[in-house]
This record gives C-alpha cells, sequence and structure tokens, in this order.
C-alpha cells in the first residue's frame, strides 16, 4: 500500500537518495544531457528544476543554497554562468526526459534527460513549424468561409490573368480587321474614282461621236450643190 507515499523513494535511504541525486544534477549540468532509467529521471527532474529557477537570480545566498544542494563548485559555476542565462524567458520545464527503450540485463524502462535549451535540432524545428491557433467549432465555419472567399478571390484573379491574354488577342483582331477595312476602302475609292474617270471619258466620247454625223450630213448636202 502506498499511504502517505509522496514521492519515489528508489529503494534507497534518504542520505543514499540525496546523495545520488546530488550527483546525478551535476552531471546533467555539466554535460547537458545523461542517460539513466525512466524512475530516476523523474526523481531528478523534481530535483533540479527549482535549482536552475534559484540560478535565475546571481546572489551570494542562491550559490550558497544551491552548493548546499550540488557540493560541486564546478556545477554551480557552471549553473550560474552559462544554464541561466539560456533558461531566462523560460518560465518552467528547464529538462526533457527522451525514452530509448529497455534496458537488456533486467528490462529497466531507459530514457534520456537533457536540459531543453541546449538540444539545437529540436529548437530548429520548432522554429520552422508554422503556428496553429485552437478554436471552436463555431469559430471553424468563419475560418472556412474566409477560406472560400479567399479561394474565389484567387479564383477571380486567376480568371482575369486567363481572360487578359484572350482580350489582348481579340483586340489584336480587331486593329487587324480594321487596318483590312481601310485598305479596301482605301483600294475601293481608288476603283470608284478611275471609274469615274473613265465613264467622263466615254461620256465625252460618245458626245463626239454623236456630233460628227451631222457634219458629214452637211458636207453631204453642200456637196451636190457646189457640184
Amino acid at each position: 500500500m502506498r499511504h502517505r507515499k509522496g514521492f519515489n523513494h528508489l529503494g534507497r535511504t534518504s542520505s543514499h537518495r540525496k546523495a545520488m541525486l546530488s550527483n546525478m544534477a551535476s552531471s546533467l549540468i555539466l554535460h547537458k544531457r545523461i542517460t539513466t532509467t525512466t524512475a530516476k529521471a523523474k526523481a531528478l527532474r523534481v530535483y533540479v528544476e527549482p535549482l536552475i529557477t534559484k540560478s535565475k537570480n546571481d546572489s551570494t545566498h542562491s550559490r550558497r543554497v544551491v552548493f548546499s544542494y550540488l557540493q560541486d563548485k564546478e556545477a554551480v559555476s557552471e549553473l550560474f554562468r552559462e544554464v541561466s542565462p539560456k533558461v531566462a524567458d523560460r518560465p518552467g520545464g528547464y529538462t526533457r526526459i527522451l525514452k530509448t527503450g529497455n534496458r537488456l540485463g533486467d528490462n529497466a524502462d531507459m530514457c534520456i534527460i537533457e536540459l531543453v535549451d541546449y538540444n539545437e535540432n529540436m529548437l530548429e524545428a520548432k522554429t520552422t513549424k508554422t503556428k496553429t491557433t485552437r478554436r471552436r467549432r463555431g469559430g471553424k465555419k468563419k475560418v472556412e468561409g474566409q477560406e472560400t472567399t479567399a479561394s474565389t478571390e484567387v479564383k477571380i484573379e486567376e480568371a482575369k490573368s486567363t481572360a487578359a491574354p484572350e482580350i489582348d488577342e481579340k483586340e489584336s483582331a480587331s486593329t487587324v480587321t480594321e487596318e483590312i477595312t481601310d485598305s479596301v476602302s482605301e483600294q475601293v475609292v481608288d476603283t470608284t474614282a478611275v471609274v469615274e474617270e473613265t465613264s467622263s471619258d466615254t461620256d465625252a466620247s460618245k458626245e463626239v461621236k454623236e456630233d460628227k454625223p451631222p457634219e458629214e450630213s452637211e458636207n453631204t448636202e453642200d456637196s451636190p450643190e457646189k457640184k
């Protein structure tokens, strides 16, 4: 029964457990990640994160409190000089547990516990991800309506872009037809002028021919008299 059992004792006495967690916390601060069992990692997370929060205030009192838990000068200096500036903007959750499977000997559940701000690969993956917002079902309808309006606007723009070359082709065709009609009208005007000239010439020749026979008749009439 787990009556009043608030944390995992890890099968050790209090002094042994505190010494082990202090050693593991120092190793985590110095190396930024360690491999251990999942039970120990969960106990270490509860042990080390308050110390990292304490390191944000770089004072003599804070250093003494952290040193009382870690008992390692190098780990304390590393925590206050290197780790605390990186986690200054983070409100908590400084560590991450990544499970790696079971151990071969005793089939214990193994994992890697690491400092979040020192895993550069995962930080790059987070920066490349797009931000997504959570909305209720009523909000989804609005979003869908916005998407439909956006899609209709895109379709209208595509239709305009596709219609633009057709309009250009129509305009070019209209200009070509206008040029052809202008040339044809000019040719018609030229032909009408030529026809008018020829008609005037024919009329003049007809008048001349009509005038000539009476003269000949007069001449013929006058000739016997003269004879």
